[in-house]
């Protein structure tokens, strides 16, 4: 089979982009059994309840719900088991440094497959309050009203009031 040759997206955590603002992002890649693969590349991953953090030096991935493969037998994996994260020892350490500090967390952003491996965009983010949300939310609503406004202009259509 031939792989991939750019970026192909399995899964997006689109609740991440709302509940964090993501200070760094990183590619990871993951350990994972073949039965894993095999279901990632039916696109049944979830990443909502997903989150990351170091155990004895390494990064470990929690809660990534990789449903079982429908045609696996005995060799089937656990759907929420910890998977490792693979990354150089040096961003390693360069993320704990930086989780150290209050309210930073890892959580994962994507999933996808780049020349046929399966990594995942893990984020550095910090929490938002409720009112950074609302605040958000009426940002991006005000740049797509101007953007809209400019486009009109552009076309030279008039305002539909």
């Amino acid at each position: 089979m031939a792989r991939d040759a750019e970026r192909r997206p399995i899964a997006v955590n689109k609740k991440a982009r709302h509940d964090y603002t993501v200070l760094k992002t990183y590619e990871a890649g993951l350990v994972l059994a073949g039965t894993e693969v095999k279901s990632l590349r039916e696109g049944r991953v979830s990443l909502v309840d997903a989150f990351a953090q170091e155990r004895d030096g390494e990064l470990m991935l929690y809660g990534l719900h990789i449903a079982e493969y429908g045609y696996g037998t005995w060799t089937n994996h656990q759907p929420r088991r910890t998977r490792k994260l693979l990354l150089h020892r040096v961003e390693i350490a360069r993320i704990l440094e930086k989780l150290r500090d209050p309210g930073v967390t890892l959580v994962p952003l994507s999933m996808y497959f780049s020349n046929g491996w399966a990594k995942v965009e893990i984020g550095l983010a910090r929490g938002r309050r409720s009112y950074d949300k609302r605040q958000v939310l009426a940002e991006r609503d005000a740049n797509r009203e101007i953007a809209r406004e400019l486009g009109r202009r552009l076309k030279g259509r008039r305002p539909a009031h």
